[in-house]
């Protein structure tokens, strides 16, 4: 029965192969079962809705990555997505979390068409290489600075806006002990390092007192309705979510996209000469983003853990099945989810962004004119506290930069059109 359904035989492996592929990735992206709670949580969501949202949203996903486009390639909800959900369109910008669910249902509807239609891939060829890689920075030090608050490592001062916090309470020496812990496993290169420093420190947490022990590890999951279908898709429509609605397209475009490629790259599965899926993997990304927004959670994207997965051996959707039926199995484990303190989860913020600031050594530093573009995204997105802002003067200053320097030719029409939108939100405002 597998056979017809993932053509193992055609893509070189076996079920045994694809089980334990699966089982990797799904160590090294469980880690989200318990972050992203914790950063939806904030916006006032129903914490155990929003685990078994995550938990849902990750299933649906590898399960339409699975059978849709048959790619070893594991889905869930995003990281920085996540953030920008919770503390720029809920925190910063003051609109409910409904209708920054009915954004993120929007935007799904947008890269589905943008995907059909071949402009997503119209976009991706024409956003400078430089910009793209500066996003994923940028959206690094964003999740580090949240990290880093979450912990208590980083406080408010009114005269210097910032500054660090106890460094001798409990929280804040937790959050360095989890940091350390999973940057030695991972360095050791033992799956699921994230998921194993988070819980340490939450075992840790209860055995010393600061964390109520759970009264059992096992139990029914919670209830969904409290964010089940519970998107305000009419709300979304106001011009100030127009911004929000951008930053979800755009870094889906440049995050998942470029994942997804990497991914199937490194798995041969876009060699020159060989049939590939692609068009379908992109078409189940665009169609996971839209069920997770009808489940209750911020946008599902293709997840960078997947590697794992591929370089254990797998290869086809059968990989992806079994990522999608573990996340099932989670859902079992809501009573530990709900105890796990926000300095168990913080570590896993700041890896993760010192993990995506390795995008830096990919920018061209000899030519200043894709180096301040970069630079001004990198910069400005943790400092304005806002994705938004930092992708908008990144795209505005490369247009501007290049066209004052006689450089005309090196935009691409896909980079003026971002930064024209930009410009139009700039003026609504």
């Amino acid at each position: 029965m597998l056979e017809p359904l993932f053509k193992l035989r055609e893509n070189g492996t076996d079920i045994r192969t694809e089980v334990l592929a699966g089982l990797t990735t799904f160590l090294t992206m469980a880690y989200i079962i318990f972050v992203n709670p914790k950063i939806l949580e904030t916006t006032g969501m129903d914490t155990g809705s929003i685990f078994v949202a995550t938990c849902l949203a990750a299933a649906v996903g590898s399960f339409i990555m699975a059978f849709v486009a048959n790619w070893p390639i594991g889905m869930a909800p995003g990281m920085g997505l996540n953030a920008f959900f919770a503390f720029v369109a809920v925190g910063s910008m003051g609109y409910s979390w409904q209708q920054a669910l009915g954004a993120v249902f929007i935007s799904g509807i947008i890269f589905l068409i943008l995907t059909i239609t071949g402009i997503r891939k119209w976009l991706i060829d024409g956003i400078p290489h430089s910009l793209r890689s500066a996003i994923v920075a940028g959206i690094g030090l964003f999740l580090a600075f949240i990290g880093l608050q979450s912990a208590g490592i980083v406080v408010d001062n009114p005269a210097t806006l910032t500054s660090h916090g106890d460094l001798k309470s409990a929280p804040v020496l937790f959050a360095f002990l989890g940091f350390f812990i999973i940057v030695v496993l991972d360095v050791l290169q033992i799956k699921g390092a994230i998921l194993i420093g988070i819980l340490s420190i939450t075992l840790l947490s209860i055995l010393t007192g600061h964390t109520a022990t759970p009264e059992s590890i096992l139990s029914l999951p919670p209830s969904i309705a409290p964010t089940f279908l519970q998107l305000d898709i009419i709300g979304a429509f106001d011009k100030g979510l127009f911004n929000v609605i951008l930053v979800f397209v755009l870094v889906e475009i440049f995050d998942a996209t470029g994942t997804m490629i990497g991914i199937a790259r490194k798995a041969g599965l876009v060699t020159t000469g060989k049939r590939n899926n692609l068009g379908r993997a992109l078409f189940a990304d665009s169609t996971a983003i839209l069920s997770g927004s009808l489940i209750g959670t911020s946008s599902t994207t293709a997840y960078v853990e997947s590697i794992a997965g591929v370089q254990a051996g797998g290869r086809t959707g059968l990989t992806a099945f079994v990522i999608g039926v573990l996340f099932l199995l989670s859902l079992l484990f809501s009573p530990v989810a709900g105890i796990v303190p926000p300095y168990a989860t913080a570590p896993a913020l700041v890896y993760v962004a010192i993990l995506m600031l390795r995008e830096l050594t990919d920018i061209n530093w000899k030519d200043m004119t894709d180096v301040v573009p970069a630079a001004i995204t990198v910069i400005f997105t943790p400092f304005t506290y806002s994705i938004a802002e930092g992708i908008a003067f990144g795209f505005i200053s490369y247009v501007i930069l290049k066209t004052c320097t006689g450089r005309i030719k090196e935009i691409h029409p896909a980079t003026v059109l971002v930064a024209s939108l930009f410009i139009i939100r700039f003026a609504l405002v």
